[in-house]
């Protein structure tokens, strides 16, 4: 996948993460992801998706590390 593009598909997105359309679909439709709706296509801004990713991994470790605790 090209993360050089401002602009990423659902497609983008699922090889990157390796999941389904569903997931990815599922997560832009609950507005946890951000993203904008062209007709019948969405697209997310590299940025937002870097962003949330990030955020993502920290709850991770943070949920993580109070597990261990």
């Amino acid at each position: 996948m090209d993360l050089d593009k401002e602009w990423l598909s659902v497609a983008d997105i699922c090889e990157y993460m390796e999941v389904s359309t569903f997931v990815v679909t599922r997560t832009l439709r609950s507005g946890e992801l951000p993203a904008v709706k062209m007709g019948r296509e969405w697209r997310v801004a590299r940025r937002d998706f870097e962003d949330w990713l990030n955020a993502q991994r920290m709850e991770s470790a943070a949920r993580s590390k109070a597990a261990r605790a």
